[in-house]
């Protein structure tokens, strides 16, 4: 039985967790996850939607084959999800996450992959690993910190608490807080609008924000143009740009401008 699903619809690829009952993180759910992002990557789709079935996103790793291994056969099986998370997380596209329920460990880890989260009002985020004796294997306390600063990486990291949707959201380690029987509407709503925008903008916007935070503002000023600069050649653009120019000279209101993802 499979572990995730994958299907497109509008050009949106929604990725849907389904290891009952916690959705627990796996060698078979991340071999899942590295073929679905191939399937997306080969497709027309423009967003992605990143969801999970039942009560809980996800409690996190699946730990029970870890007394088994060797410790380089461990580190091998860690590289490999951080390899597939990873590439997750470089789509070239808009990636959106809806969180219900708890999300823990690996699962936080996957949803902090995505450029924008949106959490149900009952969600419970958290760090489970220090209750192990481990540390967040696959970038959670940096990518918390990347979004929320060190001290409340720390704290997090540290306590293993668990960290409310609301607190979440005031951090700014979430985007948004929905209605928990609204969230997969509101979530799937917002990926559509972002598929009917302009595809290869967004990719260019994800390259900059991972550019600085590899290398801050400095860096990134100075491959801001090498980024920019070609997207001026995309269809969108210079139909966009055009639309907007004849707007203004004929004193119209500027139209909705329908972007193809080209």
């Amino acid at each position: 039985m499979s572990h995730l699903t994958c299907t497109i619809d509008q050009r949106v690829a929604t990725i849907t967790l389904h290891n009952a009952p916690q959705n627990r993180i796996g060698d078979q759910m991340v071999e899942e996850l590295a073929a679905a992002i191939a399937h997306i990557a080969s497709s027309d789709s423009r967003a992605v939607l990143l969801c999970a079935s039942g009560t809980d996103f996800s409690f996190g790793g699946d730990i029970l084959p870890w007394p088994e291994r060797s410790r380089s056969e461990l580190r091998a099986t860690f590289e490999r999800y951080m390899e597939v998370f990873n590439r997750f997380e470089q789509l070239p596209l808009p990636v959106v996450a809806a969180v219900q329920g708890l999300c823990f460990g690996g699962g936080l880890e996957l949803a902090l992959r995505a450029d924008v989260i949106f959490a149900s009002e009952t969600a419970r985020f958290g760090h489970p690993e220090q209750t192990l004796g481990i540390v967040t294997l696959l970038g959670g306390i940096y990518r918390v910190a990347e979004r929320a600063g060190r001290a409340r990486a720390a704290e997090w990291a540290l306590t293993s608490e668990q960290v409310s949707a609301a607190a979440m959201e005031r951090a700014g380690v979430i985007n948004k807080l929905v209605a928990d029987d609204h969230l997969l509407a509101h979530s799937r709503a917002f990926a559509n609008k972002l598929a009917k925008g302009p595809t290869r903008a967004f990719a260019a916007h994800k390259l900059l924000l991972r550019a600085w935070a590899n290398g801050g503002i400095a860096a990134t000023d100075q491959i801001m143009f090498d980024i920019a600069m070609p997207v001026f050649d995309s269809q969108d653009a210079t139909g966009g740009i055009a639309s907007a120019v004849d707007a203004i000279k004929n004193a119209r209101p500027r139209p909705v401008f329908p972007f193809e993802g080209l």
